[in-house]
């Protein structure tokens, strides 16, 4: 399956692990890269040297490409951006924001630079700015949303930029992974199934609250702050939403959810914790290694697209 992604990247597979903050650390990023995909390390709100150990870590196990997400909003982003070029990181995807001023620094140093974007208007700025590729992103998707679907987003945005775009958002399988192709996608961006394999290191109460999660089990909070969530409905995204309904402030509910990703990834609490998942978790069946899940995924798009 080669597209100018696979060729700009240098990987194998058209297929790229999503950046999830306290998820995608150095084992699931080298397993995801192993096995032909492009690995990411979400970096969150994690301090620049976290960072630099993940990366130096993931590089002892694979010489594959690999990348870092940075998320705009960290108070360290300056410091990771130095260290992602340091340590000769080749891509980076970005999140929360717009990367222009790490542009000509990352450039310099040869390293590809793919923001996600959830409209045209920032998918075409990227472009302007000298974005590698984007990764159009629909509101399906597990954690931090826009408001357009990607059934509608991904094929504005190819209609818009002459750049490569991945699609994310509700792709789990190798019918999306055909989909978001035939929209125009060079590549697919995968979240929620990558939380549930073998190398990733969340708690096993995370993984079997998405094995078992059904088609209507996640909720948005944070619609009134302008900061909307995705995650599986429990106890906190209940509060929550009364919170909100009942009118309470920005700072209220932020005290509410503060640590709850840590929470529900480490220690396992997936009642009061955030449990960041996609609408797509009712397709996540089961646990599998990295390479299994890419592989199942290539080999239906591929058969789905008659390439086989």
């Amino acid at each position: 399956m080669k597209t100018r992604v696979t060729e700009l990247l240098g990987i194998e597979y058209p297929v790229i692990q999503g950046g999830m903050a306290w998820v995608a650390e150095h084992n699931l990023a080298a397993a995801v890269s192993e096995a032909g995909g492009l690995g990411i390390i979400g970096a969150g709100g994690a301090p620049a040297e976290f960072v630099r150990e993940q990366i130096r870590k993931v590089k002892e196990v694979t010489d594959k490409p690999f990348g870092v997400n940075v998320m705009l909003m960290n108070p360290e982003a300056d410091a990771i951006a130095q260290v992602i070029v340091d340590e000769g990181v080749k891509v980076v995807t970005t999140g929360a924001g717009n990367p222009a001023k790490y542009m000509e620094m990352w450039k310099a140093a040869g390293v590809k630079v793919i923001p996600v974007v959830a409209s045209v208007a920032m998918a075409k700025l990227m472009e302007r700015g000298g974005a590698d590729a984007v990764v159009a992103e629909g509101m399906e998707s597990g954690g931090h949303i826009g408001s357009t679907t990607t059934f509608a987003l991904v094929p504005q945005v190819v209609d818009a930029v002459s750049i490569p775009v991945i699609a994310a958002g509700g792709i789990a399988d190798g019918r999306g992974m055909a989909a978001a192709f035939m929209l125009g996608a060079e590549a697919v961006q995968i979240g929620t199934r990558f939380v549930v394999a073998t190398e990733s290191i969340v708690h096993e109460n995370y993984k079997q609250q998405l094995i078992k999660a059904k088609d209507i089990d996640s909720a948005v909070t944070g619609m009134s702050t302008g900061h909307p969530v995705r995650s599986i409905r429990n106890k906190m995204t209940k509060e929550y939403l009364r919170m909100e309904k009942e009118g309470a402030d920005f700072m209220e509910l932020e005290k509410l959810t503060l640590g709850s990703l840590r929470k529900a990834v480490v220690e396992g609490d997936v009642v009061n914790g955030t449990v960041m998942a996609g609408q797509i978790a009712g397709l996540v069946k089961k646990e599998q290694p990295c390479k299994e899940i890419i592989t199942e995924i290539v080999d239906e798009a591929e058969k789905l697209m008659g390439n086989r």
